[in-house]
């Protein structure tokens, strides 16, 4: 066992990650938001509160979705 003075702190745990695997997590991250808020808004949507729905939508356009009469839709630009 190591005594405390001899411990560097900033080598212990994983090595940083390159820039290649921070942008796939980057990614995923956004996939995994796009997908969580669409079943956010189809649940919304399903329950009869389109107007909310749209609110929703518009305040997270990166998610890139739209409510079009009642319907969960791929935003179009």
């Amino acid at each position: 066992m190591k005594r405390i003075g001899d411990i560097d702190a900033f080598l212990l745990g994983r090595s940083p990650l390159s820039e290649q695997e921070m942008k796939k997590l980057r990614q995923a991250r956004h996939q995994q938001q796009k997908e969580d808020g669409y079943q956010q808004l189809a649940e919304l949507c399903s329950l009869g509160e389109y107007e909310l729905a749209k609110q929703l939508a518009n305040r997270n356009s990166n998610w890139g979705y739209e409510v079009v009469n009642g319907v969960v839709m791929e935003r179009s630009n």
